[in-house]
């Protein structure tokens, strides 16, 4: 059954503190506060002409929602608990900070129905997180982590690779950590430069070096992987495209573009495809592959077909095939046949 998701945005509010990076009202698209009868009305508006099963899921969005004051969060979660009850949705979400979980706010959560709870974590390098005015630490991530797993929540981690000091060593290090947590879902946001933030004044000055589509690409490619063979589900990757990320007055620069998860997915792909041919040189090459692996297999804009001509001498020609299992390549030579399992990273001759 497909899970819709009924986003309800509340930017910055509750918020202990103004990370440098974050304009949350440019990336949402929306201000204010929503009221009960906001939220009442978006169920409504997103369930009501819907005619085949969904499982709608209520989230709230942009904000640090366990870190608004108990009265407002009550104020929010009644109508979406009430919504719950009467089987309108099936489940209710939100976004937060690891500093701001505690057993109390957890049996909240609880008594409303909350059943996934996602942490800004963007880190585990306690300078990133320092340099990025996040105001909690990594070890704050393992405590809130543990302790929502123990009280049987879904546990979402958000990351955002190309913050201010983070490098290559750095981010590593964040992915081996986040995988030893082992959330059940992940997000990864690769950092873009929006304006009216202090990352945009660094930048100006040249105190931030922001990184490219390409490296921002790479990044989250290695990341997405490492989650993935280690059974964490990665259900976002790049910011969801809103008319004022896509405007380029407001977008100065980083890792922001559209079709982030087509690319990451794109170079996941690529890289243990060429891995693998280029154990092959001189033999002509068959790639087969199911239908709904095609952009990952091909790759975005065809990029992969496109520098696979370009860097391999001998024929190669792609096929989609029905019997073959999304998530597995199969390459064929005239002597051997491998299956590579794209999602563990592994290759098997058959």
């Amino acid at each position: 059954m497909k899970t819709s998701i009924i986003p309800i945005f509340i930017p910055h509010i509750g918020c202990l503190h103004r990370c440098v990076f974050c304009n949350q009202w440019r990336i949402t698209g929306h201000h204010g506060i929503p009221s009960a009868e906001d939220v009442t009305s978006l169920i409504q508006d997103y369930t009501k002409h819907v005619q085949e099963k969904r499982h709608w899921e209520v989230a709230f969005y942009g904000g640090s929602f366990t870190a608004i004051p108990e009265e407002m969060q009550e104020r929010l979660l009644k109508p979406a608990h009430q919504a719950l009850l009467n089987g309108t949705i099936h489940g209710i979400r939100c976004s937060t900070r690891p500093d701001c979980i505690t057993s109390p706010i957890l049996d909240r959560l609880r008594f409303y129905g909350m059943s996934i709870v996602e942490l800004g974590v963007q880190s585990m390098d306690d300078t990133v997180l320092q340099f990025s005015k996040r105001g909690h630490t990594a070890e704050q991530v393992l405590e809130a982590t543990q302790l929502l797993k123990k009280c049987g929540f879904t546990v979402g981690h958000q990351l955002m690779p190309g913050l201010p000091g983070e490098d290559w060593h750095s981010l590593r290090e964040t992915t081996l950590k986040i995988c030893e947590l082992k959330p059940d879902i992940a997000r990864i946001y690769p950092v873009a430069v929006i304006e009216n933030t202090e990352l945009a004044a660094m930048y100006r000055q040249g105190a931030y070096i922001p990184l490219s589509i390409h490296e921002g690409v790479c990044r989250a490619a290695y990341m997405k992987q490492a989650f993935i063979e280690h059974g964490i589900s990665c259900i976002r990757t790049g910011l969801q495209a809103t008319k004022d990320l896509d405007d380029d007055t407001q977008v100065l620069a980083g890792a922001y573009a559209p079709a982030m998860g087509e690319m990451v997915d794109t170079k996941r792909y690529q890289m243990q495809l060429f891995k693998l041919l280029d154990k092959l040189s001189g033999e002509s090459v068959v790639i087969s592959y199911h239908r709904s692996d095609t952009s990952r297999v091909i790759g975005y804009h065809n990029v992969t077909r496109k520098r696979a001509a370009c860097k391999y001498k001998q024929h190669i020609r792609w096929c989609e095939k029905k019997n073959i299992q999304p998530g597995n390549v199969i390459v064929q030579t005239i002597l051997r046949t491998y299956r590579l399992d794209m999602n563990a990273n592994q290759v098997y001759e058959v």
